[in-house]
């Protein structure tokens, strides 16, 4: 089934630059620190050489942008893009990799952004590509900016119940909550992904003839006890309730922190996050 649409991002761009996208610029160190290793993974894969000229989708505060362009050098280049003004601020207030590394970040929506054709050597993303309207009109924009060859990486969520991470907290709090209202699996957020076969087809869609998704696990973390039960609290999908929420924070933070007690270990909380590995490279 085609997943070809005419839909735009506007409530995409409206949310990362509302409550969301300030909470993500608010806990930037704690949640770099809890999904590090998963973009580390996808630029492994990437294998960035230098001199190349990377974009960087989806970039939100900036970690995976710094990274590859300590990888890519002087000589090469990173566009880094994202349409959320919060998150942005804190990516432009990094320290550069190395002197001389070029990073532009740039306030932009990869669906729709007339990027010059055939300028870039590959595009990554950590998390940035479940949100898209229409993704095959992403995909396929992202696809004619690459050149000949061009690769792509990403990483995107599996199910929730595959991820510890974000399942644990929401089954802590689930007593407090009102029953959720169904949700199309297909509509823009953290799992829009999370059906391997619906990426392949968005992917061929849009002019990648043959992607390779792969899955990948990782115990994630490192955080003490209560950063983590602040972080996830406001992020994922128990923060999203708890944005709409509000009144039952504190009775959440506590049966979150009863829940993460057992997992807290010498170098602090850790759980089992999963996620796909998603590469492809620009057809003819």
């Amino acid at each position: 089934m085609s997943e070809r649409s005419t839909a735009d991002n506007r409530e995409q761009i409206a949310y990362w630059n509302d409550a969301a996208g300030m909470t993500w610029a608010k806990l930037q160190g704690v949640l770099d620190r809890q999904v590090e290793p998963l973009g580390l993974e996808a630029i492994r894969r990437l294998a960035p050489r230098a001199g190349e000229r990377i974009l960087d989708l989806g970039c939100g505060c900036g970690q995976t942008s710094v990274e590859l362009a300590a990888q890519v050098g002087p000589a090469g280049a990173v566009v880094a893009i994202d349409v959320s003004r919060p998150m942005l601020a804190v990516a432009r207030s990094r320290t550069p990799p190395l002197p001389g590394a070029a990073i532009e970040f740039r306030e932009a929506d990869a669906q729709v952004e007339a990027f010059a054709p055939a300028t870039f050597d590959a595009a990554f993303s950590r998390f940035g590509v479940m949100f898209f309207a229409d993704p095959v009109a992403a995909f396929g924009n992202v696809r004619r900016a690459l050149k000949p060859a061009g690769r792509l990486a990403f990483v995107c969520w599996r199910g929730l119940e595959e991820s510890d991470w974000m399942r644990v907290p929401l089954e802590a709090a689930k007593h407090l909550l009102p029953p959720p209202a169904p949700v199309d699996p297909r509509a823009p957020g953290p799992f829009a992904f999370a059906d391997a076969g619906r990426v392949r087809r968005i992917l061929i869609d849009a002019g990648f003839p043959a992607p390779r998704i792969e899955p990948f696990e990782a115990t994630i973390g490192g955080t003490g006890l209560e950063d983590t039960v602040r972080l996830l609290c406001r992020v994922g999908p128990l923060g999203a309730a708890m944005r709409e929420r509000p009144d039952l924070l504190p009775a959440a933070s506590d049966a979150v922190r009863a829940a993460l007690i057992p997992r807290v270990g010498p170098d602090g909380v850790r759980m089992r996050a999963a996620v796909w590995i998603v590469q492809a490279a620009n057809g003819p």
